[in-house]
């Protein structure tokens, strides 16, 4: 199966996983789609994840979403910013705070896959793939 956008189907299969409130959910496998998962793990957004096989022998990441002690998800927010139609580019000083800093931005910029507040600390740019709060 051929994606427009992988990125785009990553952040609506956790968005849409968690809603209904699954302990778990399957993502395509690509390096960018395993940064951004290996960045909401680190900023504790998802409990785990873990690359496994699906029938056909394709590489996918199950990631093992996070709730509170009374369900309600971790992730209650997820929004594609930069898209294939329309690409959004930032400089440094230019990245967005998400919800005064409870959230966070992930771009893609020269040094790697970062969040927004890495990225405002080296002091580089880049493109601004996705908010999370």
């Amino acid at each position: 199966m051929s994606l427009s956008d992988p990125i785009a189907d990553l952040l609506t299969r956790i968005r849409n996983a968690s809603m209904v409130r699954h302990e778990r959910v399957d993502v395509s496998f690509s390096k960018l789609n395993s940064h951004i998962v290996e960045i909401l793990q680190e900023e504790g957004f998802i409990k785990n994840f873990k690359m496994v096989k699906d029938p056909a022998g394709h590489m996918q990441a199950r990631l093992y979403l996070k709730y509170d002690h009374d369900g309600t998800p971790t992730i209650t927010g997820l929004r594609r910013e930069s898209r294939p139609g329309l690409r959004r580019y930032v400089k440094s000083d230019e990245i967005p705070m998400v919800l005064s800093g409870l959230g966070i931005n992930i771009l893609s910029t020269s040094r790697g896959v970062m969040t927004g507040e890495r990225a405002r600390d080296l002091k580089v740019g880049g493109e601004l793939l996705c908010s999370v709060w």
